[in-house]
Order: C-alpha cells, then sequence, then structure tokens
C-alpha cells in the first residue's frame, strides 16, 4: 500500500514536472527566436534538465508499481546514474542562470559582448559533462556502489553513503556558496547604485541623467533571492540526512530519506518553471499567446472551421524583445 502511495505521488510529480518545463521550453524557443537573447539559453538548458529529471523518474514509477524483480546490479546502479546526472544537471543549470544575472547587472554595456554563442555553447557541454561524471561517479568508481537485496532501484540501495558525501562536498556545497556570493555581490552593486543615484538627486541632475537601473538590479536580486530560497530548501534537508546517515547509519531510516526528502529536492525541478513563468514577464506573454492559440484553434475545429468574430480572429501583438531585467 504504501508503494503504491509512493509510486503514485512519484508519477504525478514527474507528469507535472515534463508538463511544466516542457510549456516554459516551447515560451523560451518562442523568446530565443524573437529576441535572440544567448542568455536564454541558459534557462532553456534548465527546462530541458528538469524534463530529463522527470522523465527519469518515470522509470522508478514503473518499479514502485512493478512486482518485486531480481536485476543485475549494474542495471540500477545505471538507472539511479540517469537520475542523479539530470538531478546535478538541474542544479548546475541553476548556478549558470545565477551567473548570467549577475553579470548582466555587473557589467551591463558589455554584457552582449561578453555572452556569446561560442561561450554559451562551450558552458553547456561543459556543464552536462561535469553533470554525468558526478551521476555516473558510481560506474566509474565501484567503490561507490553497494550491493542490496531489494529488488527495488534506490539511491541507498546501490549507492554507498560515501557518495553522497562526496556528492554534497563538491557539487551542493560549493554551489551554495555560491549562490550565496552571487547574491551579496549583488546587494553590494545594488546599494552603490542607490548611492549615486541619491548624489545626483541632491546635485539636481537627475532630469539630465539615463533612466536608473535600480529596478533591473532589483529584479535580478529577486530573481536570485528565490532561485537561492528555493534550491536551499528543497535539497539541503536530503543532503543532511544523507550526511548524518553516513556518520550515523542508525539516526535516520534509508526510507525516510528516499521517500520523502528525496522527494522534496525533486520538487526543485517543479518549482523552476512556475518561478520563471510566474516572474518574467516575457515567457508569461509566451505561454498565455500559446494558450491563446491553442484555443482558437479548438474553436475553429469545433466551429467545423467556420472563424467565429470577436473570438481571437485579430492578429496576436509583436514581443518586445526581451529586458535583462526580467
Amino acid at each position: 500500500m504504501a508503494s503504491s502511495a509512493l509510486g503514485a505521488i512519484l508519477a504525478v510529480l514527474a507528469s507535472l514536472i515534463i508538463t511544466a518545463n516542457a510549456l516554459v521550453a516551447v515560451a523560451l524557443l518562442r523568446l530565443i527566436q524573437k529576441s535572440g537573447s544567448k542568455g536564454l539559453y541558459f534557462v532553456l538548458n534548465l527546462a530541458v534538465a528538469d524534463a530529463m529529471v522527470g522523465f527519469t523518474v518515470m522509470g522508478l514509477v514503473m518499479d514502485e508499481f512493478s512486482q518485486p524483480l531480481y536485476r543485475p546490479q549494474i542495471f540500477c546502479v545505471l538507472r539511479m546514474a540517469f537520475v542523479t546526472s539530470s538531478s546535478a544537471a538541474s542544479i548546475l543549470s541553476l548556478i549558470l542562470v545565477a551567473c548570467d544575472r549577475h553579470l548582466a547587472i555587473r557589467k551591463p554595456f558589455h554584457y552582449f559582448q561578453l555572452v556569446t554563442g561560442l561561450r554559451v555553447g562551450v558552458r553547456l557541454v561543459g556543464l552536462w559533462l561535469l553533470a554525468a561524471i558526478i551521476g555516473f561517479l558510481p560506474v566509474l568508481s565501484p567503490g561507490f556502489q553497494k550491493v542490496s537485496a531489494d529488488g527495488k532501484c534506490s539511491f541507498f540501495g546501490v549507492f554507498h553513503p560515501t557518495y553522497m558525501l562526496t556528492v554534497f562536498c563538491v557539487g551542493f556545497f560549493p554551489a551554495l556558496f555560491l549562490f550565496i556570493y552571487l547574491y551579496c555581490d549583488m546587494l553590494k552593486i545594488a546599494s552603490v547604485h542607490v548611492q549615486h543615484i541619491q548624489e545626483v538627486e541632491h546635485a539636481g541632475l537627475a532630469r539630465s541623467c539615463p533612466p536608473s537601473r535600480t529596478t533591473s538590479d532589483m529584479k535580478a536580486m529577486r530573481t536570485v533571492a528565490v532561485l537561492i530560497g528555493c534550491f536551499t530548501l528543497s535539497w539541503l534537508p536530503f543532503f543532511i540526512a544523507s550526511i548524518v546517515q553516513t556518520v550515523c547509519t542508525e539516526c535516520f531510516p534509508y526510507k525516510v530519506i528516499e521517500n520523502y526528502l528525496w522527494l522534496l529536492g525533486l520538487c526543485n525541478s517543479l518549482l523552476n518553471p512556475l518561478l520563471y513563468s510566474y516572474w518574467q514577464k516575457d515567457v508569461r506573454l509566451q505561454l498565455s499567446q500559446l494558450a491563446a492559440g491553442v484555443k482558437r484553434r479548438v474553436l475553429f475545429h469545433l466551429g467545423n472551421g467556420r472563424c467565429f468574430p470577436g473570438r481571437g480572429t485579430k492578429p496576436l501583438p509583436t514581443v518586445s524583445c526581451l529586458q535583462l531585467q526580467d
């Protein structure tokens, strides 16, 4: 009964993750075609990585609903390696997105010269290589594997607890500190801009100066702050419990970590597209236009090809170029 409930939760969560990220990916592709912003490829890569998390979880859903069968050790190791690689790619994509936002407000006038197609491509290739190394480390180093008699594939069923310690020290811990550094640096930049604006206002030159970048800075800081908060709340409990499990094997039952805390970490792959579709007005606009197009097609087919006046017959407004602060 408990296994079926967990399988149902995983199935619903995986379906939502795939659907939400697929919609955001389509919206981002439309934005890239219209604006040509290379920085959007980082967000698109995040949506792709999160969607892959959903697809890899579907394999675990099949395990939950199927009868316990004997599977070779390498089968479970490879399956969990794909799950880990996709999650690592999602976390690394968050770092690239945060770095891109940080660069946009630190060097706004040189941003488009620094973020070229070649550099974006090199970073994305390096990201997936690093994610593959992290996920398939137990395959490359059998010392991180663990022999289990359980018929179902699970993290602690195939991975040794020291592997989680390694991932925490190499992946999660540096990522969290990098997020904190980027946010603190953004706060510093924003405070300098505010101080400069106040000096201009006291000098009576506010009307002759260009528009303030304070609003864009605050939006970028808000985006990074939300990323940090959701990332920390989603993954920190899982990694802390895993580290404690490495030191004290009786402190946390494996099932608690795998059935509850890991699910909380997976929710980060669902939160990412929801956050971007809510905070980014250009993404919201593309999603609304996509929904309007689907609605027009449905009405068109229901009316046997006849166009209904006042029901979406007007052309959609053009989309403005993507602004960095959104």
